[in-house]
């Protein structure tokens, strides 16, 4: 028997690659299939099965395309209803899988088709299961995306019942594989490790050690920040189906010359994506670029705050088009155009008017605070973030709601924004947004909250935010 872990780090997204006897099984795969298709090959063995725990909401599955290259079936748990072919298993049926098998345990709750996997060995032993979104290392998955018209009190109590009947009766020494890590928004505070076992969840997991199902349904349901807002889309895509990657990359690889580019971006309906690293692309970027760096949680991101219905042309690192192209599909997104031959080395080249994001460091921040009383700090963080400590006066504009045309409804022409996050990442994809709203006069605060609270003269202020 074999198990691996494939995580993927950008999306806290965990997939697995089981088998036995040259068979093997594929579990809540990504979209971009070749690193399931060489292991196999690599062990010699051939894909029997594909296992999807449920309709995920924060990637596209690569359950399709994986099937097509594989001839295997695609299954689901009890009441799925998806618009392509799938093996719709029983509640309790077992797969063989060469001298080991995967027994289904329907456990609804985070959705009504959820479903973890449980791995019996050679004597039928309960080795491991696979939770999918419903039992996450230290915590359970969120009720509140998506199953109808059921309300999220409504669902944390199937999941209550979900956890109670199916999951903690096991065995306490079985291994717990969830889909996600920390960072996860399927969550609300997963934890640091990717694997775990019943008894340490048991022991450790706040909502398996909830007094009543009262009080399990109050502690899961009750600080969940606003999911992501591509979630919706990608469940739809991964319950309707979707374009081979193939045919995307086809498109999306195309090598536009500099001249088709400059008629490409002035067009109504295309966004221009900027991925290299947020230092270089504060120091120079083709105007109205939308800055997403490929190092960060880039796919999260872009998905949260780019638009799936027009068109992308892109702006990469030289050599990072392919990955661009791949991490963009893996949360759906189909209408990539192409990307900018030379990359901005090309533009600058030409004399082409360049657009940059003046950094300051904290230091320099501490200085103006007291002296210039136009000065106005932008806080990109989590409102829980904020909470923990911030700016004395800051505006808390978390980057997820920066599209919201009233976030800055109270900023005025003669101020002087100074834009911060955490590390330095998102502020500026937070400078980048406003500067195509036409905001102009604003900075970006290198090392952000981190250097910031290292300032003594600083006015640190620790209480609950009030949005704008």
């Amino acid at each position: 028997m074999f198990i691996q872990q494939l995580y993927t780090g950008c999306l806290s997204e965990a997939a697995y690659y089981i088998e036995s006897g040259n068979e093997a099984a594929i579990i809540d795969p990504l979209r971009d299939i070749e690193t399931y298709l060489q292991l196999a090959q690599d062990r010699k063995a051939s894909i029997k099965y594909i296992f999807e725990t449920h309709f995920h909401a924060d990637f596209v599955s690569g359950h399709l395309d994986l099937s097509k290259a594989t001839g295997a079936p695609i299954v689901y748990g009890p009441g799925t209803e998806t618009s392509f072919p799938i093996h719709l298993a029983k509640d309790g049926e077992r797969f063989k899988i060469g001298n080991i098998s995967i027994e289904v345990l329907h456990t609804p709750g985070h959705t009504l088709e959820s479903s973890c996997y449980l791995l019996r060995d050679d004597q039928g032993k309960p080795h491991a299961i696979f939770t999918g979104d419903t039992l996450f290392v230290g915590d359970v998955g969120r009720p509140d995306l998506s199953s109808g018209n059921l309300s999220k009190e409504e669902l944390a109590g199937m999941l209550y019942e979900s956890l109670k009947e199916k999951i903690m009766p096991l065995p306490n020494d079985i291994v717990v594989y969830p889909a996600h890590g920390a960072g996860s928004s399927c969550g609300k505070n997963l934890g640091p490790n990717t694997y775990s076992t019943i008894a340490d969840e048991k022991e450790n997991n706040y909502a398996l050690n909830a007094a009543s199902k009262e009080d399990f349904i109050k502690s899961v349901t009750e600080g969940l920040e606003t999911p992501p807002l591509y979630f919706p889309i990608n469940a739809k895509i991964n319950k309707e189906g979707y374009q081979s990657l193939d045919e995307l990359l086809e498109r999306g690889l195309k090598a536009i010359p500099l001249e088709d580019f400059k008629k490409r971006i002035k067009e109504d309906d295309v966004i221009l994506l900027d991925t290299r690293s947020e230092t270089v692309f504060s120091k120079g970027f083709v105007p109205g670029s939308i800055s997403i760096g490929l190092e960060g949680r880039f796919a999260e991101w872009a998905g949260s705050l780019l638009p799936f219905d027009k068109g992308m042309v892109l702006v990469t690192e030289l050599g990072k088009e392919k990955e661009t192209v791949v991490r963009l599909a893996r949360v759906g997104f189909d209408k990539i155009k192409g990307y900018l031959e030379g990359g901005f080395e090309a533009w600058q080249a030409s004399g082409n008017r360049v657009d940059m994001i003046i950094d300051v460091e904290a230091d320099e921040l501490a200085m103006d605070l007291p002296f210039d009383p136009n000065l106005v700090v932008i806080d990109v963080r989590r409102e829980t973030e904020f909470a923990d400590g911030h700016i004395a006066g800051a505006i808390n504009i978390p980057l997820g709601e920066m599209n919201d045309p009233g976030s800055m409804a109270n900023i005025e022409d003669n101020h002087n924004l100074y834009v911060h996050c955490g590390g330095g990442y998102r502020s500026i994809i937070a400078c980048s947004l406003l500067k195509r709203q036409g905001i102009h006069n604003l900075h970006n605060v290198s090392g952000g909250w981190n250097k910031i609270k290292e300032q003594p003269k600083i006015n640190i202020e620790k209480e609950k935010s009030v949005l704008n």
